[in-house]
């Protein structure tokens, strides 16, 4: 027989020991990015740095429209500076599901 012949008979036996070698490996490699972890780190620590800011922007927005000297320019950017300060892990994940990533 030909050698090259004997060895493409026995290929499908070789490749099959090497299978479970090659795909074990993939449970150990699935780990969160080191990125993704240092994201949702930064994340949390920016909510909670920010959720007091908020509540004193808040309070000064009231003292200042009690004394009526509030332009509600100010008061609309704030509105939307804390909803996209607390809203933007939702926004992302809409936007990242808009577009299938």
């Amino acid at each position: 027989m030909i050698p090259h012949v004997k060895y493409y008979q026995n290929w499908h036996r070789k490749h099959l020991y090497l299978f479970p070698a090659i795909f074990s490996g993939t449970t150990a490699l699935a780990q969160n990015s080191p990125f993704q972890t240092g994201a949702s780190a930064l994340q949390s620590n920016l909510l909670t740095l920010l959720t007091p800011v908020a509540v004193i922007l808040v309070i000064g927005l009231g003292v200042m429209a009690m004394v009526n000297r509030i332009s509600w320019a100010w008061c609309i950017a704030a509105i939307a500076g804390i909803a996209m300060a607390f809203g933007a892990p939702q926004m992302v994940a809409w936007i990242r599901g808009m577009f299938g990533v």
